[in-house]
């Protein structure tokens, strides 16, 4: 059974739905199999780093 992890920002439930659909839609394209697995891990700004700083810093800038 293929799993699609995605990371990134919190988004809200409907966006969620959106993206799992979408993702789910395309996956049972190219597999031709009906069982997908999507994963969400929602990341906050301050458990982010990118160019050594934090992404919530770099927010308030």
């Amino acid at each position: 059974m293929p799993t699609i992890t995605v990371e990134g920002p919190p988004i809200k439930t409907e966006q969620k739905r959106q993206l799992v659909k979408k993702l789910t839609d395309a996956a049972v394209e190219v597999y031709r199999i009906e069982h997908i697995t999507v994963l969400i891990r929602e990341n906050p700004p301050e458990n982010v780093g990118i160019h050594g700083q934090l992404l919530a810093d770099r927010k308030r800038k």
